[in-house]
This record gives C-alpha cells, structure tokens and sequence, in this order.
C-alpha cells in the first residue's frame, strides 16, 4: 500500500505515543519504514506537509516562469545584435 505525506506523519504522530512496532504492524508496514518516514519528514505536521508541497510546487511554478523570462532576453539579444 502507498502511503500519502499527510497518512505517513499521522502514523509517524501515532508512533511517538506507542511503540514503533505497534504502529508498524497496526499499518502493515515495517519498523524500518517508520524510521526511514521519521528520517524524512522528522517533528512535521499534517498541515506542515500541505504547506511544504504548496511551497514546492509554487518554486517549479517560479523557476519555470524565470527559464522563459531568460530566454525571452535571450532571443531579444539576438534579435538586437542581428539588426546592426
């Protein structure tokens, strides 16, 4: 089963209040993927994940936005240096 951001840190929430092996077979995953969901994503919240991917896809959205802005001027330097 996959697991979404926000399932993982409630079951990461989950695993700070009992035993990692509890929570681990309870979602039929192991103690290692606890861990590795612990490593990861740390003391985050449900709503800390939203605002995180918001803010990823919001910096894609920004660095797309400047590559054409650069290429814009780009093309507009050659057109300039084209026309003398």
């Amino acid at each position: 089963m996959r697991f979404s951001e926000e399932q993982m840190v409630k079951i990461l929430r989950e695993a700070d209040k009992t035993p990692v092996a509890q929570v681990a077979k309870q979602y039929g995953i192991s103690e290692q993927t606890v861990y590795v969901w612990r490593k990861r994503y740390g003391k985050l919240e449900t709503a800390d994940v939203r605002e995180l991917r918001a803010l990823q896809q919001e910096n894609v959205r920004l660095k797309k936005l400047l590559a054409e802005r650069d290429l814009a001027i780009e093309v507009m330097k050659e057109i300039n240096a084209k026309k003398w």
